[in-house]
């Protein structure tokens, strides 16, 4: 019996086959679940499709997390076809170009708003309404990265970002710990997905956890889909609140 027979899953923020959301898709799927992936804009609809094509079965659905409307028309067509939900997973990082270049202290107010909307407050936008399909508890995950504690140098206002995220994964795993919901996050290391190769620097990031990462190499997005089977399964039952690092050590390195 696979570990996720049974469960059913909606992964925001898939673009291609390169973004973490359709490395953790597959690794469900593998074990069982059955799918929803959600895409921001007809600007990714073929490739979501492309996508989509490979898992039958799986629902494909068309949000802006800036829109509360199109959330709750997500979450109405999953109760339509399935009733209920076990797993969510936020795979959503957004920032405008213009901020990932130059000095943090330029960042500007608009640039921040939009930074923290789309990639922090929409855990709490996206997370609200799947509760009440969620009645015998669940499972919610988020993407972070360690910027959200240390500085890397263009990463700026995301990595303010980050650190929103992970404390909006406490607060809600403490709101909705008595309904059994858990809410972690997963701090993976430098993967080439189309939104980090638009941070100056990337390569630089990438290069220095094969350098320096206890286990010497970068890292593998299946290993980041492995991770999530296990925060979707009830082998972590007991775990919320939580960060669990998957960047093959480097998060424990000082130099």
């Amino acid at each position: 019996m696979a570990l996720l027979d049974g469960n059913h899953a909606v992964i925001w923020g898939v673009a291609n086959r390169a973004s973490i959301g359709w490395a953790i898709a597959q690794a469900l799927h593998r074990e069982g679940a059955t799918l929803a992936l959600t895409y921001e804009s007809d600007r990714v609809e073929s490739r979501v499709q492309e996508l989509v094509d490979q898992i039958p079965g799986t629902l494909m659905l068309k949000a802006d997390v800036q829109k509360d409307g199109e959330i709750e028309s997500v979450y109405d067509r999953i109760k339509s076809e399935w009733g209920h939900l076990d797993t969510v997973v936020h795979s959503i990082a957004y920032a405008p170009k213009e901020e990932m270049v130059g000095a943090f202290i330029d960042t500007s107010r608009q640039g921040f708003n939009t930074t923290l909307d789309i990639s922090a407050y929409s855990l709490i936008g996206i997370t609200r309404p799947a509760v009440s399909l969620m009645p015998e508890g669940g499972s919610v995950m988020a993407m972070t990265y360690i910027a959200s504690r240390r500085v890397f140098p263009s990463y700026n206002v995301m990595g303010i970002a980050k650190s929103a995220l992970e404390s909006i994964v406490r607060y809600l795993a403490s709101d909705l710990g008595p309904q059994n919901i858990r809410v972690n996050a997963i701090s993976a290391g430098p993967i080439s997905t189309l939104a980090a190769k638009g941070v100056p620097g990337f390569t630089r990031f990438k290069q220095a956890y094969t350098e320096r990462a206890p286990l010497g190499r970068s890292t593998d997005p299946a290993e980041v889909g492995d991770t999530a089977v296990y925060l979707a399964s009830h082998l972590s039952r007991g775990v919320t609140g939580d960060v669990l690092y998957v960047d093959e050590g480097y998060h424990v390195v000082g130099f």
